[in-house]
């Protein structure tokens, strides 16, 4: 099976520096289509979707390998060795913040810097630590998720995208509906009860944590905890609702990822 088909990885542009955008949790690569397009002229972009996602092969999801994020970070690390211009930096969202993360401790080498849009490293309250759910809140999603995919999915869809985003919502819940439900419900758990707080200290690569002013799914809390505790940060607040500022708000989106682009003469 060739990486190409595996995560459906596509390139474009042929600039000295390579930046790579992977999504975020039921999503695919369509969802980074307002961003990568004015980064053509000066990156090579490097597209994919996560294995279980989008146009991925679904037949190489492998539950023990994708029991943890570490599976997909090895995978990341394939499509850099064969696609990117190392080294590169890594736009992900959400739970591939995490998942390029810990790529990069992995193979820091590999990595200039990471790019966290709507980054969690622990969606679960513990103590003083506020991950945005308690642990009862995670398991009735879990549950829901196994007696009512369809009902889950309409409820999350609304609440991931924002409420003054209707159409954008619309079509986040037409790739959920179409994503495999056994699939779905692996990763959802995998993501929703991973913990990855004390792997920030490793992480050595700059990065800018770009975040939404009222996110549901990561508080504003989270990442200042990440800005506070991952080593080279950058913390920027777009003010908008929803947890997919790529999308519903492109145009701040990119201008502060461009400049962060900037910022490091890449």
């Amino acid at each position: 099976m060739s990486i190409q088909y595996r995560n459906n990885v596509h390139c474009h542009g042929d600039g000295p520096a390579t930046v790579m955008f992977v999504h975020g949790y039921g999503c695919d690569q369509q969802m980074w289509r307002f961003i990568y397009p004015s980064l053509l002229g000066r990156y090579r972009v490097v597209l994919l979707d996560l294995v279980g996602s989008g146009g991925s092969d679904l037949s190489a999801y492998d539950r023990d390998k994708y029991s943890t994020l570490h599976g997909h970070a090895e995978d990341i690390l394939d499509v850099i060795d064969l696609y990117a211009k190392a080294p590169v930096v890594f736009v992900g969202h959400s739970v591939s913040a995490m998942i390029g993360m810990l790529a990069s401790i992995m193979s820091p080498e590999k990595f200039r810097a990471q790019i966290m849009v709507g980054p969690s490293a622990s969606y679960i309250n513990d103590g003083d630590y506020v991950g945005g759910y308690n642990p009862e809140d995670i398991d009735g999603l879990l549950q829901l998720m196994e007696v009512d995919y369809d009902g889950w999915v309409k409820r999350m869809a609304p609440a991931i995208m924002g409420a003054p985003h209707p159409i954008l919502s619309k079509e986040l819940l037409a790739r959920f509906q179409r994503n495999d439900p056994e699939i779905t419900r692996h990763f959802a758990r995998v993501t929703f009860t991973a913990d990855h707080r004390a792997d920030l200290a490793k992480s050595t690569v700059p990065a800018l944590i770009l975040q939404c002013s009222d996110d549901l799914i990561a508080p504003r809390e989270v990442g200042e905890y990440l800005h506070a505790h991952l080593a080279n940060s950058q913390l920027a607040v777009i003010d908008n609702v929803g947890h997919c500022p790529h999308l519903s708000a492109p145009s701040a989106s990119f201008e502060r990822i461009d400049r962060f682009l900037q910022q490091l003469g890449c």
